[in-house]
């Protein structure tokens, strides 16, 4: 008799422990899969933290490409910026001292010095340097990229030095004009010009 409550409380002790271990075991598990979550939630903070600001970035390349693309004529008029590129397409003279630069209008008197001259037939602006050497070009301007340039001389003949009248002279460079497409040049050619002008008032 004693034996089998003996046996009994046996097994009734082996029971409530398996029972206790089975809860433990069953509570350790849901803390373990309480603390993955968590741990989850820390890894994206620091992907988050790590992934470089796409703002900044877009200002970064913004600013490099303003750099790159910066026109260094940008600081001259068109008005000067085209005297100069005139001046090297016709006569491709980066080395003249100064670049005087001077107007005159239709009706006015194509050689000034013969009032056997005719006028010229439009606006014109005449570019010279400070010697006759240094090339001299009059020219009148289309607005598209072409320029129209009157083959006048630098020092005027004599009637003396020609053949027929001084008008006959004046009325062949009008109708030798020629139609010049001014290309852009040189940036650097460009801005030493302009640097160079001497525009008259």
């Amino acid at each position: 008799m004693k034996k089998i409550v003996l046996c009994m409380i046996l097994v009734s002790s082996s029971a409530a422990l398996f029972a206790c271990g089975g809860e433990s075991a069953q509570t350790g598990s849901e803390e373990q899969h309480v603390d993955e979550p968590e741990k989850e939630v820390q890894d994206n903070e620091e992907s988050v933290s790590e992934e470089p600001d796409s703002v900044d970035l877009e200002d970064a390349l913004a600013s490099e490409q303003s750099e790159s693309t910066e026109d260094p004529l940008s600081s001259y008029s068109a008005e000067k910026i085209g005297y100069a590129r005139v001046w090297m397409e016709v006569t491709g003279n980066r080395d003249v001292g100064e670049l005087h630069v001077s107007r005159h209008s239709a009706e006015e008197q194509m050689n000034p010095y013969d009032d056997g001259s005719v006028a010229y037939p439009e606006d014109v602006i005449v570019l010279s340097g400070s010697i006759s050497a240094d090339g001299i070009v009059t020219y009148s301007g289309n607005g598209d990229g072409t320029i129209n340039v009157y083959p006048i001389p630098s020092h005027w003949p004599s009637p003396a030095q020609i053949e027929g009248s001084m008008k006959d002279y004046t009325k062949t460079i009008i109708e030798e004009a020629e139609l010049v497409s001014v290309g852009a040049g040189e940036n650097e050619d460009i801005i030493e010009l302009i640097g160079k002008l001497k525009i008259d008032s």
